[in-house]
Parts: structure tokens; C-alpha cells; sequence
């Protein structure tokens, strides 16, 4: 079906999704176990953000995920992108997972597919973990490893539910 807004005629097949990152709307930034990020440091650290500003309530998703789907479902949205907090299911960028990290998403997803919304999930946009950053973040060679431990932890979690992924968000897409 084609659809027209505002003179402009979308194709056949196009998508209509929204998208978000998981910093800027989860909050519970320190609730069920998870750890810190690059971000809540940031945020947290005075003179940093205008007003003091954080992203520790942001739209509160984590809480109200259900009522923000519903309203996705009642604007035809078709697609959600979403970002994993990686310090929420690996709340020191590796080692034991948290479980309850890993059911908040769980939940999510059931809720977007029972919704007839598909997820997709960007599984690092900005956001890595503060104890990986305080080992060198990026710069230090053994993040190759974690990413890739984090990325096969999602997979065994979601994998039988989501078909879309994208490994690192690119601002220049």
C-alpha cells in the first residue's frame, strides 16, 4: 500500500519505525543491577550538562516500555530500533550477565512482536560501560573481546525473536 504525506508518495514496502537510544530514554539508571556508563559519569559530573541535566528518569521507559509500545501500535508505527544498554546486562562490560537487565528486554521484544512491530536492536549507540572505559574504553585491545562476548550474549538472548541487528550505531548513516 502507498501512502502519501504532505505531496511526498512513499513506496511499496517502506517501513514507517522510530527509533531511540537507550540513554536517552530508558532512566533507571541505576536500578536492577545495573551499572554505570560512560553517560551517567558525564551526566553526573558538575559543570558538564546544562542544569545538571542526566538521563536518570529520561521518558522512563524502562518502566513504561508496555505504554510506550501501545502507543507506537496506535500510530501504525511498523519498526522500533532500539539501543541495548550494554551496562544493563553486563553491568561491568563483562563477566556475569544480569538477568534482570536481560528480562527488561526480553520483555520489550515480546511486547513490540505481540504488537506486530518489529525491533530492531543496535546493541552499542554511544553508551559503554564505565568499567570498560576505566580500563582504556575503545583504546584497549581487549574490547574487541567483550563487544564480541556482549554481541554472542544478545544473540543466545534474543536471537530467536529478533532478525534485525546493528552492531554500533554510525552518525553518519
Amino acid at each position: 500500500m502507498r501512502v502519501t504525506v504532505k505531496g511526498i508518495t512513499f513506496p511499496d514496502g517502506f517501513l514507517w519505525g522510530v527509533a531511540s537510544s537507550s540513554y536517552q530514554i530508558e532512566g533507571a539508571w541505576n536500578e536492577d543491577g545495573k551499572g554505570e556508563s560512560i553517560w551517567d559519569r558525564f551526566s553526573h559530573t558538575p559543570g558538564n550538562i546544562m542544569n545538571g541535566d542526566t538521563g536518570d528518569v529520561a521518558c522512563d521507559h524502562y518502566h513504561r516500555y508496555a505504554e510506550d509500545v501501545a502507543s507506537m501500535k496506535d500510530l501504525g508505527v511498523q519498526g522500533y530500533r532500539f539501543s541495548i544498554s550494554w551496562s544493563r546486562v553486563l553491568p561491568k562490560g563483562k563477566g556475569d550477565a544480569n538477568r534482570t537487565g536481560l528480562n527488561f528486554y526480553r520483555r520489550l521484544v515480546d511486547k513490540l512482536r505481540e504488537s506486530g512491530i518489529e525491533p530492531w536492536v543496535c546493541l552499542y549507540h554511544y553508551d559503554l560501560p564505565q568499567a570498560l572505559q576505566d580500563e582504556g574504553g575503545w583504546a584497549n585491545r581487549n574490547i574487541i573481546q567483550y563487544f564480541a562476548d556482549y554481541a554472542k550474549l544478545m544473540a543466545r538472548e534474543l536471537g530467536d525473536m529478533v532478525k534485525r541487528w546493528e552492531s554500533l550505531m554510525n552518525p553518519d548513516a
